[in-house]
């Protein structure tokens, strides 16, 4: 049998140039979770994959900022609550969005209300990942990111949509496409609360009832009341319950 020399070659070339072409690119990928159990159920469902590689887990955001310092990852799982001690969700998606711009975030949480989503991918992750979802469904949520797209479930988009909270994948777009500089860090500025509703919640979340807040600021009940109301609906919070369980989220601490 006669071997094509030039069609291996040519072939041999072909499949380079391939693996060459950044979506061909094998994706690292870069996990932080306090729970043993969870990194190692992650990394067990993508050990089997030719495309991407966990190259590193971690339960301590420090030690996850460390390694980061001295490595590259193109895509960073971060789980939202940490343990004792740790640096809140918010502002560790702030502190790796700014010091490793290239590294692209896909959050993981337990809970994935949309005031959750939303105020995740204000402050700077590229997608949201619910624990309750599918593993299946994760590979194609770290493709996504990596190619620097938003990402969230079908699922979590109509928990968004049944809420009327904007999609905020569409929002990422939009200010991707303006060059008009970021909002501030504080609560009114990120989840586009006025200041009356901000306020609001401030006082309530300080254990002050709608008649105290009403005194206090010279204004009616039914005022404070709407104000409230207004807040939770842009928040995608239903009830004081979610309210007081996203308290840590809202004051940033």
């Amino acid at each position: 049998m006669t071997i094509d020399q030039p069609a291996i070659h040519s072939h041999i070339a072909r499949m380079k140039g391939l693996a060459m072409r950044p979506e061909h690119q094998l994706i690292r990928v870069v996990i932080l979770d306090d729970h043993a159990v969870v990194q190692h159920g992650i990394s067990s469902y993508l050990a089997d994959r030719t495309d991407i590689a966990v190259v590193a887990s971690f339960a301590k955001s420090r030690d996850l900022i460390c390694w980061l310092e001295e490595n590259h990852a193109d895509v960073v799982l971060l789980d939202y609550t940490l343990g004792p001690g740790e640096i809140d969700g918010l502002n560790l998606i702030k502190l790796v969005s700014t010091r490793f711009p290239d590294c692209k975030i896909l959050m993981t949480s337990s809970s994935d209300t949309p005031a959750t989503v939303n105020m995740t991918m204000r402050a700077g992750a590229l997608g949201f990942f619910g624990k309750s979802e599918n593993l299946s469904q994760l590979a194609q949520a770290i493709f996504v990111v990596a190619k620097g797209r938003p990402y969230i479930s079908t699922e979590l988009s109509g928990k968004l949509m049944s809420s009327g909270m904007p999609d905020p994948r569409i929002e990422k777009k939009n200010a991707s496409s303006e060059s008009a500089p970021a909002p501030d860090s504080g609560l009114s500025a990120d989840l586009r609360l006025s200041p009356r509703e901000h306020e609001v919640l401030r006082c309530y979340l300080a254990g002050m009832s709608v008649s105290d807040i009403a005194a206090k600021f010279s204004r009616s009940r039914k005022t404070i009341s709407t104000q409230k109301q207004a807040a939770f609906r842009k928040l995608g919070i239903r009830s004081d319950v979610e309210l007081f369980a996203s308290r840590k989220m809202l004051e940033g601490k």
